[in-house]
């Protein structure tokens, strides 16, 4: 697989192919690190440990919002004839 240096040296990012792929691996980084946190918390031996591994949890997902948002604008969507 490329890294995200090799993709982004090839210049602006033309075929959807690569961005999918970019996106895809962002969002199973994120969702390694949401599982991860989700585990902290439900292990987590007292309420400010708890309260720090909450804030992991809804920063990923808020990532993994952000990224879709991002998907969206950078996928050119397909012009109505």
């Amino acid at each position: 697989a490329m890294s995200v240096d090799e993709l982004l040296a090839r210049g602006p990012m033309q075929e959807s192919a690569e961005l999918r792929l970019l996106f895809h691996r962002l969002n199973n980084q994120l969702g390694i690190i949401l599982a991860h946190a989700e585990l902290l918390e439900a292990k987590a031996p007292d309420d400010a440990h708890r309260a720090r591994a909450a804030q992991v949890v809804a920063s990923a997902l808020e990532a993994m919002g952000t990224a879709n948002e991002i998907r969206r604008y950078a996928t050119p969507t397909p012009e109505a004839s």
